[in-house]
């Protein structure tokens, strides 16, 4: 920060970009007078104060820094300044106005609720004590969807903020940087000065400006056309590109000994980034098909802008010439159909119950955040277990968004070919061609049916062959736990599986506008809201799919684009009735 007596900045998380009615002065661009405490901000801030308020916020001096939490009152506050010696017995101060680079670290844990700011000159290593710690729980004031930045204001003087770099990350510690590549701060410039370098560098200045006009006249076609080729619209929207020879190191050269999964559109890799040592998975998506391009841009376009902590973050991309590369997190328990090994009578290592059941919850969780909570409806049309990926602590994670489409709420879907997995397909989808959410709906139900039964949706060499019709008649013979998986050995809750079971027929009911939406759903795995099916019937037939239907679907081509629309189920419990109708 250069002198000049502005009042300061804040490092902030906020619901959106811009606060609308934000004022200047000491509200830091923040809140206002009227808004100023309020719970329903949704805002988390460092202040970086230099300006004392004479008590309107409680400051305690013109040199300080403060968490704020929905106010500029902050919760904790301290002069600038930072612990020195191994135990931090004593205190250097920090001139926040003298114009030396700053270092701070905000950390928060969300274990043991606790936000820590450390300050320190850019030079010195981190202090083993914090300058403010602070017990808050951030899970009532951080949404789903929060955007991270920084905000300032001025009044009647002004002064400059210069953030020489920094880093964010989720579930992590923040990637470092190196010192010595961050740029320096620009020096003071007094009026004098500042004449005289007018009076130099306008003459040279325009006599460059004149030669760099006429080279670029000269070099314009050629150029264009350069640029035409290698930058696309999407490409302007994605700024996390990977240099292609850090992905050739991280994989070892795309060595055959580094693929961990293999997809429709190409290999994955496993990764160790060069320049972090992180983990990563890495997609090397085919481009000899059009369907290979239009599954690397979907899924830059849309998972590149999703945030959800059961949804496989999209780090970055990377193209050169023919390699299309995707860069995610990297879940190291693999997927979920290697973990439940399907297809097996008998595994040596079998998903607890618990674990099966924990899984489910967050893949609801996370479609329930695609279709209503997003900014737009995502149809993720590839629900399956294989696309379900569990991470170290074993929670479930949706992932491969490479037949995703996004639409805004209300808006109505294009009929276009269906795509998706056999098994997995609503059966409207042959007649209609429209993905909708009821249609992932649907794939979730199937989901629930594989999980709790242990086997996978299709069975060619059993006459029921769809899992949902063996489900079903489990159900109708009043047996329905007989369908759970055998090498569980009854080590489940009993209440828990039937939930499970008789939700994943409903889901999979043959009319979509009987099926739940994700939000039911959520409610009804987490006993918010009870499903309603006490005195079932046993003389009903549940044909889920029938061969007419069967023939169409084995034909399908899963390479084409198709778009959605929104679930018109109501919010409420489903009684067995609805159950039972048109199956």
């Amino acid at each position: 920060m250069k002198k000049g007596g502005g009042h300061g900045f804040s490092f902030m998380i906020s619901p959106m970009k811009e606060l609308p009615g934000a004022s200047s002065s000491h509200y830091l661009g923040l809140f206002n007078s009227s808004n100023d405490g309020d719970p329903r901000n949704h805002v988390f801030a460092v202040e970086f104060d230099t300006v004392n308020g004479l008590g309107a916020f409680g400051d305690i001096s013109s040199n300080h820094v403060g968490i704020d939490i929905n106010g500029l009152t902050s919760n904790i506050s301290a002069d600038a300044s930072y612990y020195i010696g191994e135990n931090g017995n004593s205190k250097e101060d920090v001139d926040l106005e003298s114009g030396k680079p700053i270092r701070v670290w905000v950390d928060y844990d969300g274990v043991h609720e606790i936000v820590n700011v450390t300050v320190a000159p850019l030079h010195m290593p981190r202090p083993t004590r914090p300058l403010l710690s602070n017990k808050y729980d951030l899970s009532a004031v951080l949404k789903d969807q929060m955007f991270v930045g920084f905000s300032a204001s001025t009044a009647k003087l002004s002064s400059s903020h210069y953030i020489l770099g920094w880093s964010f990350r989720l579930n992590g510690t923040a990637q470092d940087f190196t010192v010595s590549s961050l740029p320096t701060p620009p020096s003071v410039v007094t009026p004098s000065n500042t004449i005289k370098i007018v009076n130099i560098v306008v003459p040279v200045v325009s006599v460059m400006l004149f030669i760099t006009v006429v080279a670029l006249l000269c070099m314009y076609r050629s150029r264009w056309r350069r640029l035409a080729e290698t930058l696309e619209d999407w490409e302007l929207d994605c700024p996390h590109r990977f240099r292609y020879k850090d992905l050739h190191l991280a994989t070892k050269g795309f060595k055959q000994s580094e693929v961990i999964g293999i997809g429709g559109f190409g290999e994955v890799y496993k990764g160790v980034l060069p320049t972090t040592g992180e983990q990563v998975a890495v997609k090397k998506i085919n481009q000899n098909s059009l369907s290979g391009i239009r599954q690397f841009v979907a899924e830059i376009e849309s998972l590149g802008r999703l945030r959800h902590k059961n949804l496989v973050h999209l780090l970055g991309w990377c193209k050169r010439k023919k390699s299309l590369l995707l860069v995610y997190d990297f879940v190291p328990n693999g997927s979920l159909d290697i973990a439940l090994d399907l297809g097996r009578k008998s595994r040596v290592h079998v998903l607890s119950w618990e674990q099966r059941f924990k899984i489910l919850k967050d893949i609801a969780s996370a479609l329930l955040y695609l279709h209503e909570d997003w900014e737009q409806v995502v149809i993720h049309r590839d629900v399956k277990a294989s696309n379900v990926l569990l991470d170290a602590d074993m929670n479930g994670r949706l992932g491969d968004f490479g037949l995703a489409r996004l639409y805004d709420h209300g808006d109505n879907p294009r009929t276009t070919q269906v795509v998706g997995t056999l098994g997995y397909l609503a059966p409207e989808l042959a007649r209609t061609g429209k993905a909708t959410t009821s249609s992932d709906v649907f794939a979730y139900g199937t989901l629930l049916l594989v999980v709790a039964c242990g086997r996978g949706a299709i069975n060619p060499n059993v006459e029921d062959s769809t899992l949902m019709d063996w489900v079903s008649d489990c159900y109708q013979s009043g047996q329905i736990l007989d369908a759970m998986d055998k090498n569980l050995n009854l080590s489940y809750d009993v209440e828990e599986a039937e939930l499970v079971l008789k939700l994943g027929l409903i889901c999979t009911h043959n009319k979509p506008e009987l099926r739940p939406s994700m939000r039911q759903i959520s409610r009804y795995l987490n006993g918010d809201d009870l499903l309603y099916c006490s005195n079932l019937a046993t003389d009903v037939h549940y044909p889920c799919v029938n061969n007419n239907i069967k023939a169409k679907l084995a034909k399908i081509n899963a390479s084409k684009n198709s778009v959605s629309c929104p679930s018109s189920s109501s919010f409420g419990p489903i009684s067995c009735e609805s159950f039972e109708a048109g199956r």
